[in-house]
């Protein structure tokens, strides 16, 4: 055979555009979502460590290079000298320079600083200043590179030097302060501080201006934030003593009067603070980042640092913290996610498979005279792809593209490597199933039958290879998965059941057709036996499509019952939190009238009220443990509802005078105390007698793993005031509820606290929510492209069945049988593909489900009484996708039917011919 010419593609491409042109449509839309897949992968991990790093705030992310003030052995000039601008500005930018060596971290110049400061706060007793325990505040001196630049001057002017060059024997200076340390600290422009010194008179310090931070969050300020606002400080002592509190701030000094620090006693030192350039940090290089800074804290990069800065210079940082943090989110669901993108990658390459496939036998006959002609193997394999990638490139490049407009600031590589993925097989697919199918030289081929052929014997080996592949990775993931290190066999597993599944149900499939032949034989109707006949005959190729479909319903049952875990957990975990659908809850008992002013608000079916002692104590009178007081009937009805330990309100109903009350417990507090009476000991002083008489793992008034629940008309008039107030109601009004208990802020006394707010709260990352979007969208994909496998595999029949129903209808075929007979034919399969799937998918479901761990995607590592999210079978993600391969296979068939019945039969029959 000649070599291939650009005539001849041509011409093969005018014979059939149709042809090409669905092709093209196909490859640009794979393409497209393939590139996409990895570029939104990457735009929600940026996303999320964007949040984890504005969570972790500068103070935690900033690296932080600090040298001690200058040797002593030096003369107090030369120890001067060193802390003026010009000597820190030089030494400032080789620390830069030094940073930005260790890639990824690059350095954000506009919030990155220098200067002096001291390290200890210096006490300043003015007798204006506030003093909460009696005790003097405290100071930090700073003398900070660009505070003009970081500040506005709300009053006064910025601090300046006046005479210089400044000393550590300079007796006066200028500072300024933050608007809220002025606030706080009652000071004011004009205000003169005198600092003591070590050895000399005190220093002076005039407060000159009143600054407002420009960018209060940034880096600048926050990376020490005591510049920027001043904190009370509790004086050293044992944990949980009363302790002395004093009020700890800074002053801000011009720039070029860090050495007068010298003469205090607050140890001075220079820094250099470098925040790091958030924009150009990036998830994919958080491995290099960690060994970044590890490099720079402890390794090459801080003997690089120090030859820069100083020889004793020391750096820290908590980015690396940060950054591990956030790998171990992401780290949680990529795998859950990568099942998603399995499955759907397996499912649109089964579709190219299948399209290559059909146009294979579309030309089956065109092909064989070839051979037949003299045409070589090679040569016809060489003509086919020369043909496909004429449409299929510049379809993958299109698709490319569209992804790359879509989708920006994201990485290229992966994203094309996905788009020539893409390319190649759908360029590969028609010439090696036509090298496939015609290895051998012969015009017409034999009858394949379903129901009587036999496999060959190298099938059957390909066949039990594959089937031991599969069945050894699937148990190796079990293995690995119940220590809950799954690995990269969980995004391949549902593919790896398909295949399983696929392969069985193909071998199966024969049997209960060759059983139904002959009593089908025997019915009055041919609709029947014919559709059953008919379905036996079916192409003996039906491994593709069958796997595509298996493959796009065990991926979207485990996907739906991966969302459908993630939401549970999340409402199960914000339910434990609240106790009911909104709570409100005071320190101290509250307001007599509250309870029939949220009964009023809209939404609010029912209040129940509860008096709630954390402090009670057990008979020891040293463990501490929190008692409920409720009303038996109310109480047990709410529990009832939210499944949050359920149980009968006469169990807890207070018995005759002088009796213990029944007491509803935790099964700790049940395995300390017993089931027999004992004291507890309330809050205001009284006590109670109670007797465990019901035991439950959770109860709606307290989250946690020891709570009492007793009748509250058994308790003293104190004690039984009620200070929570659970709700139960439907689209709760927050700030009706919140106007109602007079806490419009959400915080403090009668703090109102709703269920759906505390189920928004787990959703902390964009990592979360990009993963469940890309997830949903990646189980929709393969969904369509399960449609699509099935739609190619009814069209591959429809010239034939076309031409069949045309030479019935010669012979009194009626329109209603000819549908009847469609939808018959096409049962068999559809029904097999369907039960099939919900039988693979719930088997994935159990086999994954000990090897995943929800709790990552679902709460974000938030600490939740709900314990383990767990994988669990959700029955609609398993009925609607077998639900849906029904509805199209009968439709697609009523639908042919249709279309057939509106032409004449001689027409159908010179299709069919044709065909």
């Amino acid at each position: 055979m000649r070599p291939v010419s650009a005539l001849r593609v041509r011409t093969r491409l005018r014979a059939a555009p149709g042809a090409a042109w669905a092709l093209a449509v196909l490859v640009a839309l794979t393409a497209c979502l393939a590139a996409a897949f990895p570029r939104a992968l990457d735009r929600y991990a940026d996303a999320g460590l964007d949040r984890a790093l504005a969570l972790a705030r500068p103070d935690r992310t900033s690296v932080l290079v600090t040298a001690p003030q200058p040797d002593f052995g030096l003369s107090p000039g030369e120890r001067e000298e060193a802390l003026r601008p010009d000597p820190l500005a030089v030494r400032y930018a080789g620390a830069v320079a030094a940073a930005d060596r260790r890639a990824p971290l690059a350095v954000d110049r506009e919030q990155s600083t220098y200067g002096v400061r001291t390290t200890e706060g210096v006490t300043v007793p003015e007798p204006w200043l506030p003093m909460p325990s009696g005790i003097p505040p405290q100071f930090h001196f700073a003398a900070q590179h660009g505070l003009g630049d970081h500040a506005r001057v709300g009053s006064g002017r910025l601090p300046r030097v006046t005479a210089a060059p400044v000393t550590a024997r300079t007796g006066a200076l200028e500072a300024a302060v933050t608007t809220e340390t002025a606030g706080r600290l009652r000071i004011e422009v004009g205000s003169v501080l005198h600092v003591p010194r070590v050895g000399g008179r005190p220093l002076t310090v005039r407060i000159t201006g009143v600054l407002v931070p420009r960018d209060p969050d940034g880096a600048y300020w926050s990376t020490q934030p005591v510049l920027r606002e001043p904190s009370l400080t509790r004086v050293p002592g044992p944990p949980g003593a009363d302790r002395e509190q004093y009020w700890l701030g800074a002053l801000l000094l011009a720039p070029d009067a860090g050495p007068a620090l010298l003469g205090t006693s607050g140890m001075p030192v220079r820094y250099w603070q470098l925040a790091p350039d958030t924009g150009a940090l990036h998830a994919h290089d958080v491995d290099r980042l960690v060994s970044a800074v590890a490099a720079l804290e402890s390794g090459p990069g801080l003997r690089e640092m120090r030859a820069e800065v100083d020889p004793l210079a020391d750096v820290g940082t908590d980015l690396d913290e940060t950054a591990v943090a956030f790998e171990g989110l992401r780290s949680g669901i990529g795998p859950l996610v990568a099942v998603a993108a399995t499955g759907a990658g397996t499912v649109a390459g089964v579709v190219l498979l299948m399209a290559g496939g059909l146009a294979a036998d579309r030309r089956r006959a065109e092909l064989a005279l070839l051979r037949a002609r003299g045409a070589s193997l090679r040569g016809v394999a060489g003509r086919l792809l020369a043909e496909t990638a004429v449409v299929a490139l510049p379809a993958g490049a299109l698709g490319l593209a569209a992804a790359l407009l879509a989708l920006p600031g994201a990485r290229l590589g992966p994203a094309v490597g996905a788009a020539a993925a893409v390319t190649a097989v759908a360029c590969a697919a028609l010439p090696l199933r036509a090298a496939v199918a015609h290895r051998a030289v012969g015009v017409h081929g034999a009858r394949r039958d379903v129901a009587s052929a036999r496999p060959s014997r190298r099938r059957t080996v390909a066949e039990l290879t594959a089937l031991v592949l599969a069945l050894g990775a699937v148990e190796t993931l079990r293995r690995r998965g119940a220590s809950g290190t799954g690995g990269d066999l969980v995004s391949a597993a549902p593919v790896l059941i398909g295949v399983i599944a696929a392969l069985l149900l193909v071998r199966l499939y024969p049997l209960p057709l060759r059983r139904l032949a002959r009593p089908a034989g025997r019915l009055r109707g041919a609709v029947g036996h014919l559709a059953l006949a008919r379905a036996g005959r079916t192409s003996v190729s039906a491994v593709l499509p069958l796997l595509a479909l298996l493959t796009a319903l065990t991926t979207a049952a485990f996907g739906g019952s991966v969302l459908a875990g993630v939401t549970d957990a999340r409402d199960r975990a914000a339910l434990l939190t609240v106790g009911a659908d909104a709570r409100i809850e005071e320190t101290g008992p509250l307001p007599a009238a509250l309870t029939d002013r949220v009964r009023r608000v809209p939404g609010v079916r029912e209040v129940v009220e509860v008096g709630l002692a954390y402090q009670a104590k057990g008979p020891d009178g040293r463990q501490t443990l929190p008692l409920a007081g409720v009303d038996p009937a109310a109480y047990a009805g709410l529990a009832a509802r939210t499944g949050l330990g359920a149980f009968e309100a006469d169990g807890l109903r207070r018995g005759g005078s002088g009796r213990p009350l029944p007491a509803l417990a935790s099964p700790a507090v049940a395995e300390r105390f017993g089931t027999g009476p004992f004291r507890t000991r309330l809050e205001d002083g009284t006590s109670v007698t109670v007797r465990i008489a019901l035991v439950r793992d959770t109860t709606p008034a307290v989250s946690g793993d020891d709570f009492l629940v007793v009748d509250r008309s058994g308790l003293s008039a104190d004690a039984a005031r009620p200070s929570v107030l659970l709700l139960s109601g439907d689209r709760l009004d927050a700030g009706a509820l919140r106007r109602a208990a007079g806490d419009d802020a959400g915080a403090g006394p009668g703090a109102v606290l709703l269920r759906s707010e505390e189920r928004d709260r787990y959703v902390d990352s964009p990592l979360q929510s990009g993963a469940e979007r890309v997830y949903a969208g990646a189980v929709a994909a393969g969904a369509g492209y399960a449609v699509l496998a099935l739609l190619l595999s009814l069209l591959r029949a429809a010239p034939e069945r076309t031409a069949l129903l045309a030479r019935l209808r010669t012979m009194g075929l009626t329109r209603s049988q000819g549908r009847r007979l469609l939808v018959l034919e096409s049962l068999p399969q559809a029904v097999l593909a369907a039960a099939g799937g919900a039988l693979t998918g719930w088997a994935a479901i159990r086999l994954l489900a000990p090897g995943l761990d929800l709790t990552t995607i679902a709460l974000a590592g938030a600490a939740s009484p709900a314990g383990r999210a767990e994988l669990r079978t959700d029955p609609w993600s398993l009925a609607l996708p077998a639900l849906a391969v029904l509805v199209v296979a009968v439709g697609v068939a009523g639908v042919q039917a249709w279309w057939s019945g509106r032409r004449g039969s001689v027409a159908e029959l010179r299709a069919g011919d044709a065909g």
